[in-house]
């Protein structure tokens, strides 16, 4: 028996939602975190310390942080293209989950915080424009990534697309202003074709 625990709307949540999703995988879903607490009582504590979504159970094992969950639900539940047997193969897929998390995640969160959580009266421009403009540096590496092949995974989807994509969502759907990227956008519209994606990701932005 699976079960993920996390808040819906939270972008490292999506990840772990849209891949069980991907792998037709049933679980149970807590929502947890944000206005749904329980990451601050005793007994999500003694699962996970850190107080943090996304968590899997999957019976009597406890796994915590998202990309490593994704890794984890590939590995036992995928099969290739979406989890590459190659080492080469999934080890550059892989290199873009643990991109998001050290280059996207930050600049990423002053955006969405910003423009989402933030009312209009309140926002800091100048932290808002200064991340869009980190962002779109960071997305010219993708860009350039994604002229040369469909997907970040390669050839075909797999895991190296989930981190950024549950992410990429609310880039293109934010009232911003953005960079003509021509490649970045047919990925994404790839990705909006997907059931998985649309059921786990396209949510209303909160």
């Amino acid at each position: 028996m699976l079960t993920i625990w996390g808040r819906a709307n939270s972008n490292n949540v999506k990840k772990v939602r849209w891949c069980a999703a991907e792998l037709g995988l049933n679980y149970t879903h807590i929502n947890a975190g944000g206005t749904y607490g329980k990451v601050n009582e005793q007994p999500y504590r003694a699962l996970n310390p850190n107080g943090l979504v996304p968590l899997l159970q999957d019976g009597d094992f406890v796994l915590w942080e998202s990309n490593t969950i994704v890794r984890y639900l590939a590995a036992k539940f995928g099969q290739a293209p979406f989890y590459p047997h190659d080492l080469q193969a999934r080890a550059a897929a892989e290199k873009w989950m643990d991109w998001l998390t050290s280059t996207i995640a930050a600049p990423f969160r002053t955006l969405f915080w910003g423009m989402v959580r933030t009312p209009a009266e309140q926002r800091n421009r100048a932290a808002i424009d200064a991340a869009i403009a980190e962002l779109e540096q960071h997305f010219t590496i993708v860009e350039h990534q994604l002229a040369q092949q469909p997907y970040l995974s390669g050839a075909e989807f797999g895991i190296g697309d989930i981190p950024l994509g549950s992410f990429i969502y609310a880039w293109f759907e934010l009232p911003i202003t953005r960079q003509p990227r021509p490649h970045m956008e047919r990925w994404y519209q790839q990705l909006c074709a997907r059931p998985a994606y649309q059921s786990t990701v396209m949510i209303p932005l909160t």
